[in-house]
């Protein structure tokens, strides 16, 4: 039971984390057992961390024997159950609070983590989530609120690294700023250009243009032999053919 709440806690931290963001099997402090996961958090140095442990429990004989009760409705069973699930959690919280918090390495709480939905419910139903928190600084989780906690915490990660970068995004962009500011700049220089060489292919193409055509209109046009003449064809055409 050990092992399957480890690989489900294992796959949701997998999930929602990235590899850097937590570590398994660490150790809190010299002689201490290991705990499964700790969520790594950015502490007042650079390179420096604080981790917040996570155990996965199950005590699945006593959850099983409370929900057959349940479904036999023995309501004397599910009494007696129902207190020795109650210590069962009370004293796997104080495991969790002596092996695994360890200031300041560690956060001031840990969390234990219930693989199964049922098993959760019912722990918030006897009211123990309030009461381990203030006892032993020990927060209880389910998939769902697991789930939930650790999507919180990417977020609080994103933000602080957003925080710690921002010197850099000012950089960034005021470069970008810069760099807009002179294509601009240098746009404007070749639009001005352009239409500098407007102005002046429109007084060469359109002004002398319109000129020689208004001149023209007052010659009367020649035929052709006349036209030929003028341009000296008619003898080119002549050496053209003595040379064939």
């Amino acid at each position: 039971t050990g092992i399957f709440g480890e690989i489900q806690l294992g796959a949701i931290l997998e999930q929602i984390l990235t590899k850097e963001q937590y570590e398994t099997n660490f150790v809190t402090g010299e002689g201490r057992e290991p705990v499964e996961f700790a969520i790594k958090f950015p502490g007042q140095q650079d390179h420096e961390f604080v981790y917040m442990p996570i155990d996965s429990k199950f005590p699945l004989t006593v959850y099983t024997d409370l929900y057959n009760a349940y479904e036999n409705n023995e309501l004397d069973i599910v009494k007696a159950k129902k207190e020795q699930l109650k210590n069962t959690i009370k004293k796997m919280a104080k495991d969790i609070h002596t092996k695994y918090i360890n200031l300041p390495k560690t956060t001031d709480f840990a969390v234990m983590f219930l693989p199964v939905e049922g098993l959760y419910a019912e722990v918030a139903k006897m009211g123990l989530i309030e009461e381990l928190q203030n006892q032993y600084k020990v927060t209880i989780a389910g998939p769902t609120t697991m789930s939930a906690l650790l999507n919180s915490l990417q977020m609080g990660f994103r933000t602080l690294a957003i925080q710690r970068k921002s010197g850099e995004v000012w950089k960034i962009l005021g470069a970008v700023k810069t760099e807009f500011g002179k294509i601009n700049e240098l746009v404007k220089k070749i639009q001005d250009r352009f239409e500098t060489t407007s102005k002046d292919f429109e007084t060469l193409v359109g002004t002398r243009s319109r000129m020689l055509e208004s001149k023209l209109k007052s010659v009367e046009k020649l035929d052709m032999n006349e036209s030929a003449k003028l341009l000296e064809l008619e003898n080119k055409e002549n050496e053209n053919r003595g040379d064939e």
